[in-house]
């Protein structure tokens, strides 16, 4: 036959070949490939322990290679919640488990993990947890499993995936002010839908993602889950080079996909034509831009989470909080992601900007997101959010009604007691 020529593949092929141990893959393949990091946390890794020990596992793959995040309901807010973080906490002991994190150590996993280190460019992570496709941005494979694939990753150290087939997505033109990753991707997702991108690897890129910062490029990818996609991704550059160094100690490997790799398909966008963008209830596909908004007055902001509880994000609030006043017929809750941001948060003086302005700071929690605790909604409330899904009843009440936003479409709408832009109140 000769010498055939190696298929072109994308980033997210070249990456699931190489763990697979194989030369090249193709959409739709089934592989097992191998992991660099299984990640569990509070509500998922105790299902996932007990699946453990059902297997009648005595050791997981490589302890330096599991983390275990309890970050969903704590701290614990009732006693179910800490009989889940117990038995997590009692196995992490057991098997010498290197990336527990307790509170005080604890952060939002998705915020945590890059921040310290343990994940990195070339890497397959899975997470019982969907958001685990955060990682993406660092040119990393990540993507959410279940309990049971994840109690299979910590024995075995593999996991078995269909290649995914990719869509490639352009951001072109110029930023126009206040509009940020989360807008980009709000846009996106209010474009193909929440099932646009169904088991598909969103590669992002294009002009405008270079030129992003790593927390705006987190929070692209971190929301991929949110259109169906299996993965997001954005290949490593400087940008991420310079993210990573002095952090993550194993030997990053930098992938990029092939010129004439093929694609399901290629979506451009001109973002000089993107506004600050709001998701309506109930899905986060229901997009307006905030010129299109009108009148709908609030009860409740949040301003955290996995997919906007990063410095850069509380920077932001802050710029538009600073020297202004919460309406006062609001609560409004900050949550940064780690202690190391509520730190950064406290020593830049963020945190006199937000309680000066009437805001309260929260410890490093979900809390809120999925309506766990720290801000659940009331019979027909309505909240806007820096999260990532507005479902039905997922921050409270079936009745209540969320609406997500960037960090600073949020600080504005928490001064004028309604959904605006920071135009608006500026």
């Amino acid at each position: 036959m000769g010498n055939q020529a190696k298929r072109a593949m994308t980033i997210t092929e070249k990456i699931l070949a190489a763990h697979a141990g194989l030369d090249e893959v193709r959409p739709g393949q089934l592989i097992n490939a191998k992991l660099d990091i299984v990640l569990g946390n509070d509500i998922t890794a105790p299902v996932a322990i007990n699946e453990f020990e059902k297997a009648g596992a005595k050791v997981v793959f490589d302890k330096s290679r599991i983390c275990l995040v309890p970050d969903h309901f704590t701290p614990n807010k009732d006693i179910q919640s800490a009989e889940q973080v117990k038995k997590v906490r009692e196995f992490a002991r057991a098997h010498d488990i290197e990336h527990f994190f307790e509170l005080g150590r604890m952060g939002v996993e998705h915020c945590i993990l890059p921040e310290q280190g343990i994940v990195g460019p070339g890497d397959v992570i899975i997470g019982a947890d969907s958001h685990t496709c955060t990682y993406g941005a660092l040119g990393a494979f990540a993507t959410g499993v279940g309990s049971t694939d994840m109690a299979a990753g910590m024995i075995t150290g593999e996991a078995w995936f269909k290649v995914p087939e990719s869509i490639k997505f352009v951001f072109k033109g110029e930023l126009q002010p206040w509009v940020s990753g989360k807008d980009l991707i709000l846009y996106a997702i209010g474009d193909i839908g929440v099932d646009g991108a169904r088991y598909m690897a969103m590669e992002f890129t294009g002009p405008v993602i270079d030129g992003l910062s790593m927390d705006n490029r987190f929070t692209m990818c971190n929301m991929a889950i949110e259109a169906g996609g299996k993965n997001g991704i954005i290949k490593a550059d400087d940008i991420t080079k310079e993210y990573i160094k002095d952090r993550f100690t194993r030997e990053p490997v930098y992938y990029e996909s092939d010129p004439d790799a093929q694609y399901a398909r290629v979506i451009e966008y001109d973002c000089s034509q993107i506004e600050p963008q709001v998701a309506f209830p109930h899905l986060p596909e229901n997009t307006r831009p905030i010129s299109q908004v009108g009148d709908v007055p609030i009860d409740q902001v949040v301003i955290g989470s996995c997919t906007n509880g990063r410095i850069e994000d509380l920077r932001v609030a802050a710029e538009i909080l600073k020297d202004r006043k919460v309406d006062p017929t609001i609560r409004v809750i900050v949550i940064p992601g780690t202690p190391k941001i509520y730190k950064e948060a406290m020593h830049e003086g963020l945190f006199d900007i937000f309680l000066d302005a009437g805001a309260i700071v929260s410890t490093p929690t979900c809390g809120p997101c999925l309506g766990g605790h720290m801000g659940i909604l009331a019979d027909g409330e309505r909240a806007v959010t820096t999260t990532n899904r507005n479902f039905i009843g997922r921050m409270g009440h079936p009745g209540s009604e969320v609406y997500l936003a960037s960090p600073a479409v949020a600080a504005a709408s928490a001064i004028a007691g309604k959904i605006a832009g920071p135009k608006e109140v500026l």
